[in-house]
């Protein structure tokens, strides 16, 4: 009797499949995926709504998720894959019905709390960065992305699995099976891979390119050309001001007057220098260093007493919060030098260029710095580097051991160096035992020193003849990717942890590396003060210790705090 009821039960759901072809193709459909591969994409899943270093919309999060989903499924079919492949012993179909009765309740529940606690975690990150919480609606958004997108991407592996298989069949009636596949996976590979870099990222990269070249030359609201003679893009400046750039224009029209300076020290202050040279004004950075050079001894720089020679971020940008603070600790008594090395967003340079940074900055130093030694030493100005993100990184690099030697230049404030930097990695690798990664000490720190939001300088502590500052978020993607973490936890997650750096986030093989790697996209989305955003305060920080100005009380110090502005559009 039960066996009659149950051929019955089959035959009437077979009825219905039948007179539903959408009930049927979806039966079909359902069926054709990877048992082993949504085991495996279900749990990256579930690893990728866990914390990193900074919230993520529900738009971002919903496209890593399903990234991550669509890369967890192809490594389960490829898992199942190769052990067709090896020929390894087949399970028994009871022990295959167990094992993904006991593997679906599993993975369900490990998901479930996962996605559960998405939001928890999510504030938990905000909460430190002094961000509102989350909305309601968060999980069920980025649910929604990440399970359209990664059906998206699913589409398209199966596209070219196909492709792979049509050639595949071709090619058997020419070779042996396993020979065929062979050649058809590396046929369908290159393709893919010339499609992908040629035609996608080309594209993409130029489409970028010709944004940010359109946006390079915009002006700002606001900014109108100078008329004063001694200031850079004046009529009677060596340098165009309409060959400046966006970024470049901005800088030399804003940062403090003597006036506002005076309103806040109560001092006799001057017209901080400024000089800028866009990419636009002259072919290579050879000849941008020696007009920028000619230009600073034009408006007076070497008169002054401090000269920094400043390395922007990829997209031109000095951060006022950088410049604007030495200007104000030292009454304007200041002349700060930059090239332009590109109009792309520090991230995206990175990825095509890294090098570009550190060919500008070197050109300019070596540039200035063989004019700077040429002057007598009681009458020439303390020369500085300066550099945030790729800033950094080419500035770090500008000054070899030999010029450390021959005639020493006085220090650097170098924020936010970028993954890619090897001396500033070096340093931090050499830390000295018992330092956190996120904010070492190095050596007997005369040289070198570390600082964040909170000031780690230990100003009692003696200096050496040249001082140099690294300012370091803890949660800056910028600062702590590496390719590394794809299988192997960093140091900068041993505690104890940064202040902004939330205690409920975990490493996960390749699930944290591309959960960094989506941060870095977003790294200055944050409020000033966490990230890549990095706060006039840290700066004021680190140019005190490193440039040792006079006159400053706590009281003083607090007030120049209090009254510098953060940039509201950061742009790294």
């Amino acid at each position: 009797m039960n066996r009659l009821n149950g051929q019955y039960l089959t035959r009437i759901k077979n009825t219905r499949l039948e007179s539903s072809p959408v009930k049927k193709w979806l039966h079909e459909y359902s069926r054709s995926f990877s048992y082993v591969g949504l085991v495996v994409a279900t749990l990256l899943f579930a690893g990728s709504v866990s914390p990193s270093l900074l919230p993520r919309p529900p738009v971002v999060q919903g496209i890593l998720s399903g990234f991550v989903l669509a890369i967890g499924y192809g490594i389960g079919v490829l898992l199942v894959l190769t052990w067709r492949f090896l020929q390894l012993p087949i399970v028994s179909d009871k022990t295959k019905l167990w094992g993904k009765r006991v593997s679906t309740v599993m993975v369900g529940i490990i998901a479930f709390y996962f996605v559960w606690s998405t939001s928890d975690w999510q504030n938990s990150i905000r909460e430190r960065m002094d961000m509102p919480p989350v909305e309601s609606a968060y999980p069920i958004t980025f649910f929604t992305i990440a399970i359209l997108w990664s059906w998206g991407l699913v589409l398209l592996a199966r596209f070219l699995l196909r492709c792979n298989r049509y050639l595949s069949a071709k090619l058997r009636r020419f070779v042996p099976r396993r020979i065929a596949t062979g050649i058809s996976t590396f046929i369908v590979f290159l393709v893919t891979i010339f499609v992908a870099n040629g035609v996608v990222t080309d594209g993409a990269l130029n489409l970028a390119d010709n944004f940010f070249l359109q946006a390079d030359q915009m002006i700002d609201e606001g900014i109108e050309r100078p008329e004063r003679s001694l200031v850079c893009g004046s009529p009677d400046s060596l340098v165009p001001w309409d060959m400046i750039g966006r970024k470049g224009k901005t800088f030399i029209a804003g940062g403090p007057t003597a006036e506002s300076i005076e309103a806040v020290t109560g001092e006799t202050s001057l017209e901080p220098v400024r000089v800028y040279v866009g990419m636009e004004t002259i072919d290579d950075e050879v000849s941008q260093a020696k007009l920028a050079l000619q230009e600073l001894i034009r408006v007076g720089g070497f008169d002054r007493s401090i000269l920094i020679v400043a390395t922007p971020t990829g997209t031109g940008w000095l951060d006022p919060g950088a410049v604007d603070t030495v200007e104000y600790l030292h009454n304007g008594d200041t002349a700060t030098v930059s090239i332009q090395y590109s109009y792309l967003p520090s991230w995206i340079t990175i990825l095509i260029d890294p090098d570009r940074s550190k060919r500008s900055a070197r050109a300019l130093f070596t540039t200035v710095y063989d004019y700077w030694k040429g002057l007598p030493k009681n009458g020439r100005p303390k020369l500085y580097l300066q550099g945030l993100s790729l800033g950094s990184l080419g500035s770090e690099d500008a000054a070899d051991l030999l010029t450390i030697f021959e005639d020493p230049i006085h220090g650097a404030v170098w924020s936010g160096p970028p993954f890619p930097s090897q001396q500033w990695k070096k340093i931090v690798h050499d830390r000295n035992p018992g330092t956190p990664e996120w904010m070492p000490t190095y050596r007997q720190q005369r040289i070198i020193r570390f600082t964040a939001q909170e000031n780690h300088l230990q100003i009692d502590k003696p200096w050496g003849a040249m001082r140099n500052v690294y300012i370091q978020y803890a949660s800056d993607p910028m600062v702590w990717f590496s390719h590394d973490l794809a299988w192997r936890p960093p140091a900068w997650l041993n505690e104890p942890r940064g202040p902004d750096v939330s205690p409920q986030l975990q490493w996960y093989p390749l699930v944290t590396y591309l959960q960094v790697a989506f941060d870095l996209a977003i790294s200055t989305s944050v409020p000033v003060g966490h990230g890549h955003n990095y706060s006039p305060a840290s700066y004021i920080d680190a140019w005190i210790g490193v440039t040792d100005p006079e006159g400053w009380t706590p009281e003083k110090i607090a007030l120049l705090k209090e009254t510098i502005v953060p940039p509201i559009d950061p742009d790294p």
